[in-house]
């Protein structure tokens, strides 16, 4: 009775042994197939975020944040952030009742205010205004007085046409 005991305890132990290593290799393989799948996301997005960085770059390229050579020229004023400055100064156009001065448009549905501001370098910035319903864009020319005083010269505009 014992000796059949004994070898019930093995074989049941065998096949628990076997189911164990049977699953722990479908486990294994499943694991190993998450991980390359989880490489192959890792390699995709590297790719993607440098194909993001090269293109914020490219974005960048017309930027006085990149541009050494016209930061160079703000110097002299000994500003602490000079792109932030020139566009303080900028929108404090927009503070004047009415449209904003540098705007040559009347506003139809308000008036016309600047919205958003790139500087492109130590000389130009381009804006987009809008009165709430219709929009445009400008090139400004600015020069930094000596009084620390900003002076805005608009170059060129354009107003969007509504398409019907």
């Amino acid at each position: 009775m014992k000796k059949n005991l004994f070898q019930y305890l093995f074989v049941f132990a065998a096949l628990v042994a076997l189911y164990l290593a049977v699953s722990g290799s479908r486990r294994l393989k499943s694991r190993e197939a998450e991980i390359d799948a989880l490489q192959q996301t890792t390699r995709d997005l590297r790719d993607s975020l440098q194909e993001y960085q090269l293109t914020i770059q490219d974005l960048q390229y017309f930027s006085l944040e990149n541009n050494d050579d016209a930061l160079a020229y703000t110097d002299p004023y000994e500003l602490e952030d000079p792109m932030r400055y020139i566009a303080d100064k900028l929108l404090e156009t927009n503070e004047m009742p009415g449209n904003n001065p540098l705007v040559p448009y009347e506003g139809m549905e308000g008036d016309f205010k600047i919205n958003k501001i790139k500087l492109l370098n130590h000389r130009w910035i381009i804006a987009d205004f809008s009165d709430g319903k219709y929009w445009g864009e400008l090139l400004i020319g600015y020069e930094i007085r000596e009084d620390l005083g900003a002076d805005f010269t608009l170059i060129d505009h354009l107003l969007y046409t509504r398409s019907q």
